[in-house]
């Protein structure tokens, strides 16, 4: 929910600290009904004289007093949001431990004398299994606030609003919860980047002493070592015969951790006279992630790869090839990407952005149609949603795969799909001028190839 990045204990620089008190605020006004929070801030030890070294205090604002009196204004809004407000004190107590204290108030022009509500780090409300209506009613809140279409998430909302009222969740356990509100969200958006599921162990919340390094340069780190694990995401690169390269990348990880590791990759495959990228595994990732890769493929910075509107903020960012990656450039080669039904969202993105620019060619089945940028909400601690918040817009098409998947230009069985891919490469390369050896090679490749099961020797 919540992550503090530390120079020393709370000793945060002043850039940082805003950014915390924007995420902060953003996620409390997404977890309490439309327009009953306005937004809310953080105090730090010398912003108020009940915060000592290396505490917060959050400071929800709800809106102005009402001129026949504020304290009751403040007592009612707080009998009808109890629930909520005791969610937000459990997710700060476990998300965010500096925050001894949670503070709603009414946002009067003399602070000193509007009414407060204040709740204290309470370890027992913090150690409660949150009940099966209770994360309900947060996926609710989170889709109204967050979905990319706000129509269907208001639809969506609402339907699950009465399920909780009918009291359908309550008998559910964690598993079955997951499964029946990720099915009915869908039946209202047919998104499948919308979906509620259990975390693994690794990834729920613990608890850590207020001065433990921790929010997002811990998590920074921990993603550096779990990407390290699969070697993020490339789970093969190889010189096939005929020099012929081939990267089997299982997913799009972040640039800033796998920078090195993919400059290794494409460093191995430059020699190459043609090169198969296998996304046929791809389950997705980050857009820097498929721009990064993407710009080893065009000369320097100018090629409009794809723009991600936000329904929240209205506001559209662009990506561009990058102006310098680390390594050789990989152009004016032959590049064909291998799919299936399986490859999805980032996988789909990379797929997408080098056909529509004519960069690939694409061999393989239709893929799975999840194009909206998603982010993860926690709703307990052990269960979480994620929430399409944003859209891709091709510059080039205008639109996306959203629902559709990206189609292929030549449709084969997935399982053939590297076959037909490395059958084309290899009459590529035979149409160059070659070494003995090398034509020799690519011609017996091409032999072999027309006869045998290639695929299943080359993925085994």
């Amino acid at each position: 929910m919540f992550g503090l990045g530390r120079k020393r204990g709370l000793a945060v620089e002043d850039a940082e600290k805003a950014r915390l008190e924007r995420q902060v605020s953003d996620e409390i006004v997404a977890r309490f009904p439309a327009g009953t929070v306005q937004r809310a801030v953080l105090l730090a030890e010398g912003d108020d004289p009940r915060v000592g070294p290396d505490e917060l205090l959050v400071r929800v604002f709800i809106g102005p007093a009402e001129p026949d009196g504020g304290e009751h204004s403040l007592e009612t809004w707080a009998q009808q949001h109890e629930g909520a407000m005791r969610r937000l004190r459990r997710e700060l107590s476990l998300r965010l431990p500096p925050a001894r204290l949670l503070e709603f108030t009414t946002d009067d022009a003399d602070a000193s004398t509007a009414p407060r509500i204040t709740m204290a780090h309470d370890p027992e409300l913090a150690a409660e299994p949150v009940p099966p209506r209770e994360i309900a009613q947060t996926a609710a809140s989170i889709v109204r606030s967050r979905y990319v279409f706000p129509d269907r998430g208001e639809q969506a909302a609402a339907a699950i609003e009465a399920r909780v009222e009918a009291g359908e969740y309550d008998d559910l356990d964690e598993a079955a919860l997951a499964d029946r509100l990720t099915s009915q969200l869908r039946d209202v958006c047919a998104d499948k980047h919308l979906r509620v599921r259990t975390l693994p162990e690794h990834m729920r919340p613990r608890h850590r002493p207020a001065g433990q390094p921790g929010g997002r340069d811990k998590a920074r780190q921990d993603m550096r070592v779990m990407g390290r694990l699969d070697n993020f995401g490339i789970h093969r690169v190889e010189r096939l015969e005929g020099n012929v390269g081939y990267l089997d990348l299982r997913r799009v990880a972040l640039p800033q951790n796998a920078g090195p590791a993919i400059a290794a990759a494409m460093e191995l495959l430059t020699g190459t006279y043609a090169l198969i990228i296998d996304l046929r595994r791809n389950g997705g990732g980050s857009p820097d992630g498929v721009v990064f890769w993407c710009s080893y493929l065009f000369d320097g910075p100018g090629t409009h790869f794809n723009d991600i509107y936000a329904a929240e903020t209205g506001e559209t960012r662009q990506f561009w090839s990058l102006p310098y990656v680390p390594g050789p450039l990989y152009l004016d080669k032959p590049v064909y990407l291998l799919t299936s039904h399986e490859t999805f969202s980032g996988g789909e993105d990379f797929c997408y952005t080098l056909q529509a620019l004519g960069r690939a060619t694409l061999f393989g089945e239709t893929t799975g149609g999840g194009a909206h940028p998603t982010g993860t909400r926690p709703l307990s601690p052990t269960m979480a949603i994620s929430v399409p918040h944003s859209r891709s817009v091709n510059p080039i098409t205008g639109t996306n795969w959203e629902g559709t998947g990206v189609v292929p230009d030549v449709s084969v069985p997935a399982e053939r799909a590297l076959d037909a891919a490395y059958d084309v490469a290899l009459r590529h390369v035979l149409s160059l001028e070659l070494p003995p050896p090398i034509a020799q090679e690519a011609r017996e490749a091409l032999a072999r190839l027309s006869g045998t099961d290639t695929d299943a020797t080359l993925r085994d």
